[in-house]
């Protein structure tokens, strides 16, 4: 899977962009502010109809227009896609995949995979809980649809759930939410777990190369549910017990919305103890685990975009993600190609950004 074109209109600072990308890698290179990561932001929105740096659509669309168009040319190994995405500053969106119009979001998923690799990606380690639920929640949703509706079901039910706690004790209405957040909340975990499976195959070996042998990294899922054989039956009779305290909190205390993983390299809690350099290896390890888990489900690699990150590695870190993209299409945005340009190919294609304009440099 690879883009082979990309067209915006009034997207970000851009009015009007029509470029081509190469299988291999691709690199876009310029001063901070000129629109680097707004190119990625764009293809990165045709994957799950979401951008990775905002919640508000409407900052997507360019300040004085009234709309946002995005048009992705995706070559794939069975058949070809075109997305495209129109974005209205009413909240709207428009998706058609191959000029068929999509009812609802999920009917995008698994159309194009992508994986973003950005700096604020290596604070997931040291941050909160909830990042790293955002973790597992973005790439699931890309591989799953079930898990998709069942996390915004989840989600739907947990807020009704805590807006009935604020206002009134309705214990009928609790016992209905409980039946639903363990029902949701079954699939979830279920999910999850299995993704963390899915990471420690090929997460072991990913750090190994990265650190020459010398780390061993392990995850783990956090959860107050113990008895993973029953999920649902267990979590049902967990939120029921903390009840009491949800009333007199006035909030939903135990479900997947607070769960998370644990890293540990050598038997040490990483996000505790380890190095700065410890940390931002077991991002990596994350994130190409991730390229390597979409390969094995969907039989092609995702689009790799890596958004100004290697200025924020040390030399052996972007050694091993220049040496390790060569079967996987990959845009890298830099503000130099000093440290890169020794490991690049030669059909490498690079762009010079300019104030929203892109120039060939080879």
């Amino acid at each position: 899977m690879y883009v082979k074109k990309l067209q915006l209109i009034n997207f970000r600072n851009y009015e009007e962009l029509l470029v081509e990308f190469k299988k291999g890698v691709n690199v876009l290179v310029g001063d901070n502010a000129q629109g680097k990561t707004n190119i990625l932001e764009s293809i990165y929105y045709c994957g799950l109809a979401k951008s990775h740096r905002t919640n508000r659509d409407k900052e997507l669309i360019k300040w004085d227009s009234g709309y946002s168009y995005i048009s992705l040319f995706v070559k794939k190994i069975r058949l070809d896609k075109k997305i495209d995405i129109k974005i209205f500053k009413e909240g709207k969106k428009g998706i058609n995949v191959n000029s068929i119009k999509m009812q609802k979001i999920s009917e995008l998923i698994g159309t194009f995979n992508v994986v973003m690799f950005s700096p604020e990606d290596l604070n997931v380690v040291k941050g909160s809980p909830s990042e790293r639920r955002r973790v597992l929640d973005i790439e699931l949703c890309k591989l799953d649809k079930r898990y998709y509706h069942d996390l915004s079901r989840y989600k739907k039910v947990l807020t009704e759930r805590n807006t009935l706690l604020k206002r009134s004790v309705n214990e009928q209405m609790l016992d209905v939410y409980d039946i639903q957040l363990s029902k949701f909340g079954n699939y979830i975990i279920k999910k999850r777990l299995e993704y963390i499976e899915m990471i420690n195959k090929y997460g072991s070996d990913i750090h190994k190369n990265i650190t020459e042998g010398n780390e061993n990294i392990k995850f783990s899922y956090v959860s107050q549910v113990k008895k993973f054989e029953n999920i649902e039956e267990e979590l049902l009779e967990l939120i029921k017990s903390h009840r009491r305290g949800d009333i007199d909190k006035r909030n939903t205390s135990v479900g997947p919305h607070r769960d998370d993983f644990n890293i540990k390299i050598n038997g040490i809690d990483t996000r505790e103890y380890g190095s700065q350099g410890q940390q931002r290896t077991s991002v990596l390890t994350i994130k190409f685990a991730a390229l390597q888990i979409i390969k094995e489900l969907t039989g092609e690699y995702p689009v790799l975009l890596l958004d100004d990150v290697l200025s924020e590695l040390d030399i052996r870190r972007q050694k091993y993600i220049l040496n390790s993209i060569k079967d996987i299409q990959t845009i890298i945005t830099c503000t130099g190609m000093q440290n890169i340009k020794d490991y690049l190919g030669e059909d490498a294609l690079v762009y010079e950004v300019r104030n929203g304009i892109l120039n060939t440099m080879k």
